[in-house]
């Protein structure tokens, strides 16, 4: 009996730091998007203040192209995992 409470300890063990690197990337992901989606929002209010005076005048196209960029840019960092 008390191998098996030393084998089902050592499991728990390795499942606890096996998850470990998931929770620090999760964190680390949502921190820059978040850090990059702030400053990526403060740039566009600045051009905009700065050129427009006012808010920014997207166009459906001008959108299209970004919502392209960024789903090329999330499968490019979703590949990195890929690698051997």
């Amino acid at each position: 009996m008390n191998t098996i409470d030393k084998t089902m300890n050592h499991e728990i063990a390795s499942i606890d730091r096996g998850e470990n690197w998931q929770t620090k990337v999760l964190l680390g992901g949502g921190l820059i998007g978040a850090v990059i989606g702030l400053v990526t929002s403060w740039l566009l209010v600045r051009t905009a203040r700065e050129t427009r005076g006012g808010p920014p005048a997207i166009t459906t196209g001008d959108a299209i192209k970004v919502g392209v960029t960024i789903f090329g840019l999330v499968r490019a960092i979703a590949a990195l995992g890929d690698k051997k």
